[in-house]
């Protein structure tokens, strides 16, 4: 189902229109849409206990042919977990051919990063790691993997408009992973469809993906029934200052169906921008993962 308008003939390089490919309905007591991951075959959702950050449970969708399937915990043998916290943004991460999601919980005590291997719809809690700023517990609200080598794990970290680079031993199953500032992110003035937001600055900050292989980075942002993805260039672990948001670049939905309507996670799989949303209207709500038309990278 193709929903929204057209996008604007004079803008190429502007995307307002989007596909659904999978609901991802309210499930125990997990209402929130939360972190957000796409594979090579699969996307991730995140959904946790609005309001409590106690529960979340992880959505699979094929997405390809849309498939859905609630993911089991192969630790304590049930449909969710304790461990997440927040659950506010996530990477997939290959650590000796096993697959592992990496999830920033925001939680400001305990673990600010889970790692979890996961072996098809099965998850297993596989490591807890404490987040620090100069000394200080930090809650980063984004993740996403930067490299892989034998030995580590380079990660940036989102904390608002500022990233982070951090790092990991590959096989840790705990530690610390201390926080260097890299750059910050442009959010005011930022072009999108070749003119500015007047509000852009009010909107809700969210999770982001970062293409290490075109070293671009995809940031949304949201508010009401409106959600932003401003797009930055030549970016990398070694940038400082602040990063321009793209003028010729960008995407928005501004929803007449929904009045919530609240991208919470992007990524790139096959060239293709995926996201996932909490949206609702007086009817319910019809929270879901989607792809933008249009849009494939080079």
């Amino acid at each position: 189902m193709i929903i929204g308008g057209p996008a604007a003939a004079a803008q190429a390089a502007y995307y307002n229109t989007y596909t659904d490919i999978a609901s991802t309905p309210d499930t125990s007591c997990c209402t929130g849409v939360q972190g957000f991951a796409a594979g090579t075959t699969y996307l991730y959702s995140i959904k946790n206990h609005t309001g409590y950050d106690d529960i979340a449970a992880i959505y699979r969708v094929n997405k390809t042919t849309g498939e859905r399937v609630v993911m089991k915990n192969g630790t304590d043998n049930t449909s969710t977990n304790t461990w997440l916290g927040h659950g506010n943004d996530m990477t997939i991460v290959d650590i000796d051919g096993q697959h592992h999601m990496f999830v920033v919980t925001m939680e400001a005590s305990g673990a600010q990063l889970v790692r979890l291997r996961y072996d098809g719809t099965t998850y297993y809690n596989a490591g807890s790691y404490q987040v620090r700023l100069n000394g200080a517990a930090a809650t980063p609200s984004g993740i996403d993997r930067v490299s892989v080598t034998s030995t580590a794990i380079t990660f940036m970290f989102k904390s608002g408009t500022t990233v982070y680079n951090g790092s990991l031993p590959l096989r840790a199953s705990s530690g610390t992973i201390d926080l260097t500032k890299a750059f910050d992110l442009q959010v005011d003035g930022a072009l999108v469809n070749g003119a500015t937001v007047p509000d852009l600055g009010t909107f809700a900050n969210q999770g982001f993906f970062y293409d290490e292989a075109t070293k671009v980075l995809y940031y949304p942002l949201t508010k009401d029934n409106r959600s932003i993805v401003l797009v930055y260039r030549n970016v990398s672990p070694t940038t400082t200052g602040t990063a321009p948001a793209a003028t010729d670049l960008s995407f928005r939905i501004t929803s007449s169906a929904y009045s919530t309507f609240e991208i919470e996670g992007v990524g790139l799989s096959d060239g293709k921008l995926y996201f996932s949303t909490n949206r609702a209207n007086s009817s319910g709500a019809f929270d879901g993962v989607h792809v933008f038309n249009g849009y494939v990278t080079a």
